[in-house]
């Protein structure tokens, strides 16, 4: 077997045993706060009985008969999860030799084996920046072996070396028109991308359910004291010579990561999605963990009539 082959098979066997073994424990397999079903089909209608839920309430039937009847429903489990996954060049900053893209790989490869273990099928859009045949489809599937065809692209589909701008309009618009089955969308970047992406994810959202899951790693956040550096945009190529020495210069570097951060927050609200902030010095059991508190919270708060997903904070802290 070629060291490429290995390294897929590999690395989903370490998750399998460090990470999907511990969710499996602290979550007690239950995984219906990460994952819903596709919907809700109406199974039967019956009379109204004492703490039946109001809102299920069918009102036409009830003016009708003069007695209120409320709708009963089964949930469909079976699920297809698509995800959309950012390999541009920025994708492979890493400050202690761990890229986001490893990050990202990992993410997928345990959600993708957590659902297809349980029949679920899920497919991949892989965007690399090119302006021109720069997103690959993996159709949806399901088993092990395609798993480990999905991290194989991941892991070896190299990132563009041109200079270019993130589009992730490009690949969000490209998912709308192949998704077209309400399903479970994760949307893996470090969202550096040319603006006009919000949109297209709250467009996103009103079909399926949405996971904007951010990548990023620590010296995008805060820079040490290191002195003189040169730093280079990845995706353009640009150099600047900055002096980290220069607190002035790294409370302004934190300042603007902090302002970007919470334009990133309010652009998921403004999209009604949910988000996962992944850091590359992240445990990944804790941080979905995180999630998956997050999520059943939401849950409870929309069945209760609470406040609406999309006007609660989202991402790490939450």
């Amino acid at each position: 077997m070629s060291e490429s082959a290995r390294r897929p098979e590999e690395l989903l066997r370490r998750l399998e045993w460090t990470v999907i073994r511990r969710l499996d424990g602290l979550l007690q397999g239950d995984y219906r706060t990460l994952f819903r079903g596709a919907g809700l089909d109406l199974a039967d209608l019956r009379e109204y009985q004492y703490h039946d839920d109001v809102r299920h309430i069918d009102w036409n039937v009830t003016a009708r008969l003069g007695t209120p009847y409320v709708r009963e429903y089964h949930e469909d489990r079976e699920i297809t999860a698509w995800f959309l996954l950012d390999v541009t060049a920025s994708m492979d900053f890493g400050s202690q030799g761990a890229p986001k893209r490893s990050s990202s790989a990992e993410l997928v490869g345990v959600l993708a084996r957590l659902l297809t273990r349980h029949g679920n099928r899920v497919g991949a859009l892989l965007y690399d920046g090119r302006p021109q045949g720069g997103i690959a489809v993996i159709p949806a599937r399901s088993s092990r072996r395609h798993v480990l065809h999905l991290l194989h692209r991941l892991l070896t589909r190299p990132a563009a070396t041109h200079p270019a701008v993130t589009r992730l309009v490009d690949l969000l618009g490209l998912a709308a028109q192949l998704v077209r089955r309400r399903a479970l969308v994760f949307v893996v970047s470090d969202f550096i991308s040319a603006p006009g992406w919000t949109a297209p994810l709250g467009h996103l959202a009103q079909r399926h359910d949405v996971v904007a899951v951010r990548l990023l790693d620590p010296l995008e956040v805060e820079l040490p004291d290191l002195g003189l550096l040169v730093v280079q945009d990845a995706e353009t190529g640009e150099q600047l010579l900055v002096d980290t020495h220069d607190r002035a210069f790294r409370r302004r570097f934190a300042a603007a990561a902090a302002r970007r951060d919470a334009a990133l927050r309010a652009a998921f609200g403004e999209a009604g999605v949910d988000a996962l902030e992944l850091s590359t010095d992240d445990d990944l059991v804790q941080a979905i963990l995180r999630f998956a508190d997050l999520r059943k919270r939401r849950g409870q708060l929309a069945a209760g009539g609470g406040v609406p997903d999309h006007l609660e904070p989202a991402g790490r802290r939450a």
